[in-house]
């Protein structure tokens, strides 16, 4: 007997995404990929068409309008979150809890309500031990959330409610945030930063007069030394270990220093 794989419309843009579909679609049919309002009109067409038809969404960035959140009813939309609702939700839930200093990194599983993020809850646990690299924890949140819904779609448990006295938000990125003040910051804000700015609103100093992007920097050890350093508030620095300055390619710290230091 041939096994009747289930069938999604899948929601999303962004790395989040991207590492979710990849799980998602081992083990469903992606009948339908919305990547922007204007494929909310096929998606309401497909779903009143084939009324079996599962939602998944990550990182969409699109309001969904009640009108087409009903269709999905009683299941909803399953919304794959990267935190512990009811805590950070908004648009930059990874970024917001690198910049809190977190260690631990959280995904929850909710059902997509008309408030932003305020859906019951399917599913949620937290990740220990991930390297503090923005893809990396991006990756893994992405691949735990998909991997739940692809082991529980078809017999969902019934969710429980966010207590929404215990939730906090958090905004878009944006370009005003993407200049270091190691001036005023700890070599570990300092780094947390250059983590949770990569690829969007990119982290920006500059060094011998160069604006530069920071694509890659670590906290120097006690006794380590390093070719170029961003020397912090706290006294301590930061080790720069790629960069692309302005206007040029992206380059490691020698190659930078041989051509900018002089």
């Amino acid at each position: 007997m041939v096994e009747t794989r289930g069938k999604i419309i899948f929601f999303g843009n962004g790395s989040l995404a991207d590492y979710a579909l990849k799980i998602l679609e081992q083990r469903f049919e992606i009948v339908f990929h919305a990547r922007n309002k204007a494929d909310l009109d096929e998606v309401c067409r497909l779903k009143k068409e084939h009324p079996e038809i599962h939602g998944v969404l990550a990182s969409f960035g699109v309001l969904i309008k009640s009108d087409v959140l009903e269709l999905f009813e009683p299941e909803g939309i399953l919304n794959i979150h990267p935190s512990l609702l009811p805590a950070f939700r908004g648009a930059s839930p990874i970024e917001s809890a690198i910049l809190a200093g977190d260690s631990d990194f959280s995904v929850s599983v909710m059902k997509l309500a008309k408030a932003m993020d305020a859906g019951p809850v399917y599913y949620q646990t937290t990740l220990k031990d991930l390297p503090l690299e923005k893809d990396a924890i991006y990756r893994a949140l992405a691949e735990t959330g998909a991997r739940w819904i692809c082991e529980n779609l078809t017999d969902l448990p019934d969710p429980v409610p966010q207590d929404d006295t215990k939730a906090t938000y958090c905004g878009k990125l944006d370009k005003s945030m993407c200049k270091l003040t190691p001036e005023t910051d700890s070599a570990e804000q300092t780094l947390r930063k250059i983590v949770a700015y990569q690829q969007y609103p990119k982290p920006k100093y500059a060094l011998f007069g160069i604006n530069c992007i920071i694509l890659d920097a670590h906290a120097l050890k006690m006794g380590e030394e390093a070719s170029l350093t961003i020397k912090c508030a706290d006294g301590r620095s930061v080790a720069v270990d790629r960069l692309q300055p302005e206007g040029r390619k992206a380059m490691d710290a020698k190659a930078f220093l041989n051509g900018y230091s002089k």
